[in-house]
C-alpha cells in the first residue's frame, strides 16, 4: 500500500479515503470530468445525497452513463426491499435498497468479454462501503475487475471504523493500491496530484 509522494508510484488501484463528508464524491466526480475531457472512457458509479425539505433522505447511485438507481432510503416505506429482508440491510436509518442498486450499479461494472489486453480499462467506483457490501454480486464483480491485468481503478473507501470490511481492507492494503488520503486541508490542491498519478498508468491508452 502506498499512501504518500502520489506521483512516485505506479498503481494499478487508487483508492481515495477520508472522514465524511471531506470531499471524496466530489474528488472522483472531478477525476472523471477531467479523464472524459482528455478522451479516456471510463465506466463505474457515483453515489449522490438525496434530501427533501433540507433533509438527506438517502442516497441514490448514478452511473457514468446518467443512469440513476435508489440506494437507500430513511424511510422503510419507500424502499423497494421486501419487509421481510429490510432488517438485514441498514445502516445507521438507512434501509439499504439491494436491487436497485444492483440493477443500476453492476452493469456499469461489467468487464467486456473481448478485450484486448493492451486496452486500459478504467473504471470509478464511489463507494466501496457498508451498504454497497450487503450485495454479494457487487462484491464479485469489483473482485472480477480486480482479477484483470488491464483494469485501472479508482474508487472511495471509508475510513477504519468499527468491524473491518473485509474487501475495503483488501483494497486497502493491495500492494497495487495508492491510497489517497482527502482532508479538509488538501481538498482543494489533491486533484492535480492524483490526475498526474492517473496519468502515469493510463495516459497512453486513449479509447
Amino acid at each position: 500500500m502506498a499512501s504518500s509522494n502520489l506521483t512516485s508510484i505506479k498503481s494499478k488501484y487508487i483508492m481515495i479515503t477520508g472522514l465524511p463528508g471531506v470531499g471524496k464524491t466530489t474528488l472522483i466526480k472531478k477525476i472523471h470530468e477531467n479523464l472524459v475531457k482528455e478522451g479516456f472512457q471510463c465506466n463505474g458509479f457515483f453515489t449522490e445525497e438525496v434530501r427533501s425539505n433540507g433533509h438527506r433522505i438517502g442516497f441514490d447511485v448514478i452511473t457514468t452513463d446518467k443512469n440513476r438507481g435508489q440506494l437507500a432510503r430513511v424511510s422503510d416505506n419507500s424502499n423497494d426491499v421486501p419487509v421481510s429482508r429490510q432488517t438485514n440491510f441498514k445502516v445507521g436509518q438507512y434501509t439499504v435498497n439491494i436491487s436497485s442498486f444492483e440493477l443500476t450499479a453492476l452493469p456499469s461494472l461489467h468487464y467486456p468479454a473481448k478485450t484486448k489486453e493492451e486496452r486500459k480499462l478504467i473504471y470509478l467506483v464511489d463507494e466501496i462501503g457498508k451498504m454497497e457490501l450487503f450485495s454479494k454480486s457487487f462484491i464479485q464483480a469489483v473482485k472480477k475487475l480486480m482479477s484483470q491485468t488491464n483494469v485501472y481503478l479508482i474508487a472511495t473507501i471509508p475510513v477504519p471504523k468499527g468491524r473491518p470490511l473485509a474487501l475495503v481492507e483488501e483494497l486497502r492494503n493491495n500492494p497495487l493500491s495508492h491510497v489517497v488520503q482527502v482532508t479538509h486541508q488538501n481538498q482543494n490542491s489533491i486533484l492535480s496530484e492524483v490526475m498526474t498519478l492517473v496519468h502515469s498508468v493510463v495516459a497512453s491508452q486513449v479509447t
